[in-house]
C-alpha cells in the first residue's frame, strides 16, 4: 500500500509505504525527511501519534488511510 498526502505546509506530498512482500515501512513527512519502522504497527502508532487530518488539505483522504492502515494495530490494545 501507498499513499501520497499533501500537507498544509510541504511543497511535495506526504508519503505513507507499507509494503508486506519487501519488509518495507516508512514515511516521508512534509519537509521530506523520513522515518522507517520495523513492523507496519509501528508506522501506524506513529501516524496516529504524529498527524492529523487539520495538517492535510484532503481531510477525507488522511481518515480513509487511517480506516484502511489500523488494521495493523491489534483489536486487544
Amino acid at each position: 500500500m501507498e499513499y501520497f498526502l499533501q500537507a498544509k505546509d510541504g511543497a511535495f506530498p506526504c508519503e505513507v509505504t507499507i509494503d508486506e512482500d519487501n519488509g518495507r515501512y516508512m514515511i516521508r513527512k512534509a519537509d521530506t525527511s523520513g522515518e522507517v519502522f520495523n513492523t507496519p504497527e509501528e508506522l501506524v502508532r506513529w501516524i496516529l501519534a504524529n498527524w492529523n487530518k487539520d495538517a492535510f488539505h484532503d481531510q477525507d483522504q488522511f481518515e480513509q488511510m487511517i480506516n484502511e492502515i489500523q488494521v495493523y494495530i491489534p483489536i486487544n490494545q
